[in-house]
């Protein structure tokens, strides 16, 4: 079965991942205490890989004592870090190149953890498969943007939807051109 790169995030009601500072305490604080309730233990059971930027990489241990995804392989994009370190590789490649000896390589599903930036530039490579987005009831107002613009349009097939608390998760897979 072919790897698939999904995108699995949280948004704000108006469309925003994180407030302009890369802050997420909105999201914090509106969230389940529980994520296994809004299906993060089924999903991350089926990645073995995680991809985001380097300013994500970088906000993980402000989030936790513990490096969150060391049971899995992680490649962080950035175009200053360099080489490996005990939890990361660092990519310096154009996705699309990276992405095609990755997806060659046998294994899981891929998480795209994101941050903004870099879930435009898969995007505009059209590389995500699958988009998991937990719609959070919080308007920010302003901040970093999930869908940032970009030359590239996709149609999309809604796999499944459901409720937790307030919140709804929204499961669509990517139409292939």
């Amino acid at each position: 079965m072919e790897r698939k790169v999904v995108v699995y995030i949280a948004m704000s009601l108006d469309g925003y991942i994180a407030r302009e500072n890369g802050e997420i305490d909105w999201l914090l604080e509106n969230s389940p205490s529980d994520p296994g309730e809004y299906g993060y233990d089924d999903f991350y059971k089926t990645i073995d890989t995680v991809i985001m930027g380097k300013a994500t990489y970088d906000q993980l241990p402000e989030l936790s004592d513990t490096f969150p995804y060391s049971d899995k392989k992680c490649y962080v994009f950035s175009r200053t870090a360099t080489g490996r370190n005990e939890h990361a590789e660092f990519v310096n490649e154009e996705v699309g190149v990276f992405l095609s000896k990755l997806k060659q390589q046998p294994g899981g599903n891929i998480w795209l953890v994101g941050g903004g930036e870099l879930i435009k530039d898969f995007i505009e490579a059209g590389a995500i498969d699958e988009w998991m987005i937990g719609v959070i009831p919080v308007l920010i107002g302003k901040g970093i943007p999930l869908f940032k613009p970009n030359g590239r349009e996709d149609r999309l097939k809604l796999k499944n939807h459901f409720r937790f608390a307030d919140c709804v998760m929204l499961h669509y897979e990517v139409i292939k051109k």
